[in-house]
């Protein structure tokens, strides 16, 4: 998300307000581009008004343009004003998130009031105290410089220091004051400025936390797509490397139990067991796979990849899939897993004769319902891997809900959004 950041710092340092400072030459600067900024905008409002109309239709003539003409140079008018805070002082105003154009919507939007606001009432006033800022230092100039001014005049000359010495004393003190006080005015009005802008040409509070919450959003989906792609590079890297080796050294093993019938019985018993060995190995480690992400789900799809699972049960699953379009590869993976979890939770903890597991897909989202006829009594708490199974589905904005009471059935309604 794109935020207000000053590449300068946030609050002024004491060193801005020396007369002869950078900073103090910075927030002159700034605010003294702003006159002209401010007065730009100002005169958008006032150009219908020089021609002083006197009759209702003129008036009511030239107070239609005046509020349409702000409307219509709105965007380059804030633009003006976004180029002149990151010029002068690094400072990024972000520009709020855009509707509908449509004149409609930009008279009901809250960002074109707050811009106008900004443009019309506080622009004439940041406008006054950038004139105030030029004014003092030009003053605060003029009257320092009098003292030498007048010594080197002609004795006899009306300013001369011989017939006016207090008076010019006491104004170049006052000129001297002025250039001590301008870097502190011009200061506050730089940050009066600075806030405002920020206030009223950025995005508001609600603006700003909305688009944070999108993209939180959006940087949560890019962390489980990119854990779902990391399970599939292992799975593929497991099953096209070490798998292959296992089954490679199974077959070999099982060729030379069959084979060598010479060998020493000591050594075919060795033969055997490393055989065994082997080929346990090689079911534990496609286990393994199959738990990291199936290669039948990419293939096939929800249908084939569930009615797999279904099969290898040790109790009965009646199994109904209804998902004409298929949803993204994570919501896919997300399902897999979490029907795959809950009929290993029903195997270890429910004491079920039959499991019944549904998957249909209503518009952009897929419902999955998993019933058993156990026990009941399936608490999230207890550490029976439902909490796991509520925060992958979370991961997605999908729900996660479950009716279990004693005696059961136990009931699990899992929804996820396919729009992904």
């Amino acid at each position: 998300m794109t935020q207000a950041v000053p590449l300068h710092r946030a609050s002024p340092h004491w060193s801005d307000y020396l007369p002869l400072s950078r900073g103090a030459w910075r927030n002159t600067t700034f605010v003294t581009a702003g006159v002209p900024a401010h007065l730009v905008a100002l005169s958008v409002f006032a150009l219908p008004w020089l021609d002083a109309p006197v009759s209702v239709g003129e008036v009511l003539l030239a107070t239609l343009i005046s509020l349409a003409l702000p409307f219509l140079l709105l965007r380059p008018l804030n633009a003006m004003q976004r180029s002149r805070f990151w010029g002068l002082l690094g400072v990024d105003v972000p520009v709020p998130p855009r509707g509908r154009r449509d004149l409609r919507a930009a008279l009901r939007s809250r960002t074109t009031w707050r811009s106008l606001i900004y443009h019309g009432l506080a622009g004439p006033l940041l406008a006054g105290g950038g004139l105030l800022v030029v004014a003092m230092w030009a003053t605060g100039f003029g009257l320092a410089l009098l003292y030498a001014y007048a010594w080197a005049l002609p004795p006899r000359s009306p300013l001369s220091l011989t017939e006016h010495q207090k008076f010019i004393n006491v104004l170049t003190v006052c000129g001297v004051l002025l250039l001590l006080v301008a870097p502190a005015v011009a200061a506050v009005v730089t940050r009066l400025d600075t806030r405002a802008a920020l206030a009223l040409l950025g995005p508001s509070r609600t603006e700003e936390l909305e688009r944070r919450v999108e993209d939180l959003a959006e940087k949560r989906a890019g962390v489980v797509d990119a854990a779902d792609a990391e399970r599939r590079r292992i799975e593929r890297d497991l099953h096209d490397g070490v798998q292959q080796r296992l089954v490679s050294l199974a077959m070999n093993l099982g060729l030379a139990r069959e084979t060598l019938t010479d060998v020493p019985e000591d050594a075919m018993r060795v033969i055997a067991e490393a055989h065994a060995e082997a080929k346990e190995a090689l079911t534990d480690l496609r286990n393994v796979v199959r738990g990291l992400h199936p290669a039948v789900l990419d293939d096939r799809g929800l249908d084939a990849a569930l009615s797999g699972i279904a099969a290898r049960a040790p109790l009965p699953v009646k199994l109904r899939v209804d998902v004409p379009a298929r949803p993204a590869p994570t919501v896919e993976a997300i399902a897999y897993f979490v029907a795959s979890e809950a009929l290993t939770n029903v195997t270890k903890h429910a004491r079920a004769s039959q499991v019944e597991m549904e998957l249909v897909r209503v518009a952009d989202v897929l419902r999955m319902t998993i019933t058993d006829d156990g026990v009941g009594g399936a608490e999230p708490t207890r550490g029976t891997g439902l909490t796991g199974l509520r925060q992958r589905v979370a991961s997605v904005d999908g729900t996660f809900r479950i009716t279990s009471p004693a005696g059961g059935p136990t009931v699990i309604t899992v929804e996820l959004p396919c729009a992904l």
